[in-house]
């Protein structure tokens, strides 16, 4: 099964329409457009009957201690966990392509409805839902998707992968308010195929690559 997306090359740098924060010069972040981003995929295996989508952060620092404080710095070499930005399963297996905008077109306080949504398919909740657990203005549950939005002060280039699975099942056995962890589990012993399109996202100034291959370098 091959993924790919109109919106941004495999390996390259996601567009700010696609985030959920982007840089500026004076307070370090401001909110961006938080469109989901085009996706379109073929080569689809005998016997699939749903799609899942889920993107995941992998590079989360695991300790927020340094996270956007002035005057320090997140190490690169901080452990790192994932953090869900979107957890979308149910598509139909007729569908070959999401639309840019489809299933986010603008940032909501407090968070989307869910975990109804187009195309008669259901959302997760994604982790700014505990990121936001203690802002008295953001507070919520965060259904569907919200796009990259990493530390401003972070030495490390953030990566965006954007996994599509072919499952041999209709519905996901997910309920309620799930999670990534509860998708992952459901999804074991029911994915026929895999295919991933990787983005790099940064809100540090200092960090300018347009390549993963630079990023690392």
């Amino acid at each position: 099964m091959k993924l790919s997306s109109l919106s941004f090359a495999d390996q390259e740098r996601i567009p700010e329409r696609y985030a959920f924060g982007k840089i500026d010069p004076q307070s370090h972040v401001v909110l961006a457009d938080n469109f989901n981003p085009q996706f379109s995929w073929d080569d689809v295996p005998a016997g699939t009957r749903s799609f899942a989508l889920i993107c995941h952060d992998p590079d989360v620092p695991s300790k927020p201690d340094d996270v956007n404080q002035e005057g320090r710095t997140v190490p690169a070499d901080l452990p790192r966990v994932d953090f869900f930005h979107w957890l979308l399963v149910d598509l139909p297996a007729d569908l070959r392509e999401i639309d840019e905008g489809a299933f986010s077109s603008a940032i909501t306080p407090r968070g989307k409805g869910g975990p109804l949504a187009p195309m008669n398919a259901r959302q997760g909740i994604n982790d700014y839902s505990s990121w936001f657990a203690a802002d008295r203005d953001m507070s919520g549950d965060y259904f569907g998707y919200d796009g990259p939005c990493p530390p401003w002060n972070d030495a490390l280039m953030h990566h965006y992968v954007f996994t599509l699975y072919a499952l041999d099942i209709e519905e996901l056995p997910v309920q309620g308010n799930f999670k990534g962890a509860d998708v992952l589990s459901a999804m074991q012993g029911h994915v026929l195929a895999q295919a991933s399109v990787t983005g790099i996202y940064t809100l540090n100034p200092e960090l300018a690559p347009t390549r993963i291959g630079a990023a690392s370098s």
